[in-house]
């Protein structure tokens, strides 16, 4: 019994409003890479679905770049330490771990001769710091700002220069090595966001929050002109630039929801790019690597642009692709038309969005909004109705949605009366378990509800028949019948400790039971007797169990954990399990569920979904 792992569909950036979110480049033009809570992402540009994660950061990642030489990564995180790895090996073995900084890092670049880093960031005695990759010494002093630094450059070319922008509305410039303060530019009237070095060295830009342009000579560091069309470059901030390989056009993106291409000698605009109206549509961030021109929403989405559109063409078909999917941590999975050659990923994420994914090719789009919108809160469960061709969720904000699963929209809501914990559904009912309510739902009607003297936690429903299983804070699994739209008591199933998930079998032979003290029981039902046939075989986890599912097959479960860890179990065989180790590492798994009888999906906190191959 064995596993692999045969696909990482990823999560997007993580952005924030008023910042810059860093895509950076690989030398080869091959890769790029971002980062997102304490992971770093580094995707194929061409098929984005190749992508492998770094995770050893134990807080969250800020920034991270190639080195020149392509051989090496910096990442550098909130606690302002710096992590140097290797890109060759899958292991991606650590060279070394610097803290330059007391506070967290904004922007780091490496030298061209791959000697030395360059941060910025917020600190108690400086912002900047300058060191050697090698051995962490400092070469030369950053100073000259009193607030902290948002971004920093390096001269890519001979004599080495570098400058750094500050929220103190300033650039400064040093010479080096070893780097000392030689001037400090004050063009900028609000905060400089972003300053970035021309490829051939001859200039620098620099893009504020004041919608300012400035170009600047590279070698001396005198201001040369402004761009702008009108008043400014933009009618709001710009977070971010980017130069074009041959140092003449600059992609600039701004809060104005617009990515502006300028000639930088001819200081003229040559194509504007408009991506919508909503706060979401603000552009963030951006990247130029060979012929691939990506921008970042500040939804997380990422777009390859057509820089060579005509005019004519600038609506949104100037958009090549886009890469969608969540920023936020996901709770929620589910898998339509399991077991066949295609099976469709549903996964909702805590800020109530929902994302499809084509389980094959990666591809993904989020569900949009039809006669009903999406979530407002957090997804808490997601269940597939395969009679009916649709899927159900319900979420914190208190309703149950129903989507159309071939025109993927949302076409009902039922709002409930309390906080909806989970739901589950055959080919009549829908079964949701509200706090301290459960409800049974036909025909997209309330058929009826019971009160509960208990807090309901979980619920299952069997698929042929119609027992409802109720995992509750009070240390017990309560089983109804359904009769007559009614919930008729059958028997109660004392636990440990309070229920953390309940789960029927796919064939009505089973139901699995997780609790809190990290006990997983599976209980053989014969009529309406439940005996157990773990006998206390099934406490591996070391942390809470978020979710059980089970196989199209019924002969086996998988078990998720805040521990990262998931194990797989097979009823017929109580001694043998499969141990997934550190499924999402240094991250808690909220939830799991199958493609098919040997592929298993997996979600965390990372806001990534991981698909297994197992091997029984």
């Amino acid at each position: 019994m064995s596993y692999s792992l045969t696909n990482i569909f990823a999560s997007l950036p993580r952005t924030t409003r008023g910042a810059f979110t860093l895509l950076s480049g690989d030398p080869k033009g091959k890769n790029f890479l971002y980062v997102n809570g304490n992971s770093v992402f580094i995707r194929n540009i061409d098929n984005p679905l190749e992508c492998d994660v770094y995770t050893e950061h134990s807080q969250q990642v800020n920034i991270a770049r190639y080195s020149p030489s392509g051989f090496y990564i910096a990442s550098a995180d909130q606690s302002g330490k710096v992590r140097i790895w290797d890109t060759v090996n899958k292991e991606h073995i650590l060279k070394n771990e610097f803290q330059p900084l007391s506070g967290s890092i904004k922007d780091l670049q490496w030298s061209s001769d791959n000697q030395r880093i360059l941060v910025g960031g917020e600190g108690r005695e400086k912002f900047g710091h300058v060191f050697s990759a090698d051995t962490g010494t400092s070469t030369g002093e950053i100073m000259g700002t009193s607030k902290p630094i948002n971004s920093v450059d390096l001269k890519p070319t001979r004599p080495f220069r570098c400058v750094v922008a500050s929220e103190d509305n300033s650039l400064c410039y040093f010479e080096g090595p070893p780097f000392k303060w030689k001037k400090t530019l004050n063009e900028h009237q609000r905060f400089v966001n972003v300053v970035r070095y021309s490829p051939n060295g001859e200039k620098f830009a620099s893009g504020g929050a004041d919608g300012k342009l400035f170009v600047y000579d590279g070698k001396t560091g005198d201001f040369l002109y402004e761009i702008k069309e009108n008043e400014s470059a933009h009618n709001g901030g710009i977070y971010s630039l980017c130069w074009d390989p041959t140092s003449q056009l600059i992609l600039t993106v701004s809060g104005d929801k617009t990515a502006k291409l300028w000639k930088v000698e001819e200081k003229l605009l040559v194509k504007e790019f408009k991506f919508g109206d909503g706060i979401e549509d603000q552009q963030v961030g951006c990247l130029w690597q060979n012929n691939n021109v990506l921008t970042v929403s500040l939804s997380g989405q990422i777009n390859y642009i057509n820089y060579k559109a005509e005019k004519e063409d600038l609506s949104d078909r100037f958009i090549l692709k886009k890469i969608k999917g969540h920023s936020k941590s996901i709770t929620a999975l589910e898998v339509a038309y399991q077991g066949t050659d295609t099976p469709i990923i549903f996964s909702g994420s805590h800020d109530g969005v929902i994302v499809y994914w084509n389980s094959v090719n990666g591809e993904m789009d989020q569900v949009k909004a039809g006669s009903v919108t999406q979530h407002k809160n957090q997804v808490q469960s997601i269940r597939y109705d395969a009679f009916n061709e649709q899927v159900l969720t319900c979420g914190f904000d208190d309703v149950v949605k129903f989507i159309d699963v071939k025109e993927k929209k949302y076409v009902h809501e039922i709002r409930m009366n309390s906080q909806p914990q989970g739901l589950d559904v055959n080919k009549i009912y829908i079964v949701i378990a509200c706090i301290n309510q459960l409800v049974l739902v036909k025909d997209r009607k309330v058929a009826s509800q019971l009160n509960l003297d208990y807090e309901s936690i979980s619920v299952s429903i069997t698929r042929n028949s119609n027992f409802v299983a109720v995992g509750g804070r009070d240390n017990k699994v309560h089983i109804y019948e359904i009769v007559n739209d009614s919930f008729v008591p059958v028997v109660e199933l004392p636990e440990r400790d309070f229920v953390t998930s309940v789960r029927y079998s796919n064939s009505d032979e089973y139901l699995a039971v997780a609790d809190n003290a990290k006990n997983i029981k599976c209980y053989k039902i014969d009529g309406k007797s439940y005996n157990d046939i773990t006998k206390g075989l099934w406490q591996h986890h070391a942390g809470k169990i978020t979710n059980l599912s089970w196989s199209p097959d019924s002969t086996h479960l998988a078990s998720s954990s805040v521990d990262t860890h998931t194990f797989v179990y097979t009823p017929a065989k109580v001694n043998e399990y499969i141990h997934i180790k550190n499924a999402h590492p240094l991250n808690p798994l909220t939830s799991n569920a199958w493609l098919n009888n040997t592929h298993l999906i997996t979600s965390s906190q990372d806001c990534c979904i991981r698909k297994w191959k197992l091997n029984f």
